[in-house]
């Protein structure tokens, strides 16, 4: 199983453990980064009401000037699970503090911009499961249930990739300053699950790499890694603070 990290602090899991809160409450998202130079994503693979929530985010503090240039543009999260789990498309959603440029952000739906597939053939590393803005000749119709707002209904090209955090939306190429729509900084995507979900920790996810652009062959592809696990004694403080809370409980 891939590595996670800590995203409670004492005084929530004592809160949680005093109001009687199952341990299995306390399970912790698994966060997986990847940089090459200046490009940088993170994924963040939670379970949030018995559903997959997967947090996309491209993270580059540089400023993208061409659809591959600076921080890029974010397209696609190629990815496997094990169990072996059938997915279906929820919705997709912008993340919090995130804008649209050039385009209507949908009252935050983009599902109608973005893909799922699973049971993919010819995705980077070999990968199973994908989700995507642009087509790559992988994905066909949008499916996380949302309007198009922008392009054919077809996730394809560049529109409502996701930009860096740092990006200038007034320099660059004709691309990346206008001619289409694009998100900044991080969209929510929420799949079903069959069998359904229950912690996220019961399941290894592997095989990460982050897209940019709209040519798998040409354009940059960044292997994710895992956040490292929590030092042993940050965990013998936190299990401490459990332990005096339901004491004190």
């Amino acid at each position: 199983m891939m590595n996670s990290r800590i995203t409670l602090t004492g005084l929530a899991t004592i809160a949680l453990i005093c109001a009687g809160a199952s341990t299995s409450t306390l399970a912790l998202p698994l966060t997986f980064n990847g940089v090459s130079g200046t490009f940088s994503a993170s994924a963040t693979f939670d379970v949030v009401g018995g559903k997959l929530q997967i947090t996309l985010a491209n993270t580059s503090l540089a400023d993208v000037t061409t659809p591959t240039g600076g921080g890029g543009i974010l397209t696609a999260l190629f990815f496997d699970l094990a169990p072996t789990t059938i997915l279906t498309p929820v919705s997709a959603t912008l993340g919090s503090g995130s804008t649209v440029f050039f385009g209507p952000n949908g009252g935050g739906n983009v599902g109608g911009e973005w893909a799922y597939k699973g049971g993919l053939s010819g995705a980077p590393g070999n990968a199973g499961l994908g989700t995507s803005s642009s087509g790559f000749g992988l994905f066909g119709q949008a499916n996380f249930n949302g309007a198009n707002l922008q392009g054919p209904t077809a996730v394809d090209g560049l529109q409502y990739g996701i930009t860096s955090a740092g990006d200038n939306t007034a320099n660059g190429n004709a691309a990346v300053t206008g001619q289409f729509a694009l998100i900044k900084s991080s969209v929510v995507f929420t799949l079903s699950g069959n069998p359904a979900f229950t912690s996220i920790n019961d399941y290894t996810i592997s095989n990460l790499s982050f897209q940019y652009g709209t040519d798998l062959l040409l354009d940059p592809n960044v292997t994710a890694t895992p956040v490292p696990e929590p030092t042993a004694g940050v965990l013998f403080v936190a299990g401490m603070l459990l332990l005096a809370a339901k004491r004190r409980c």
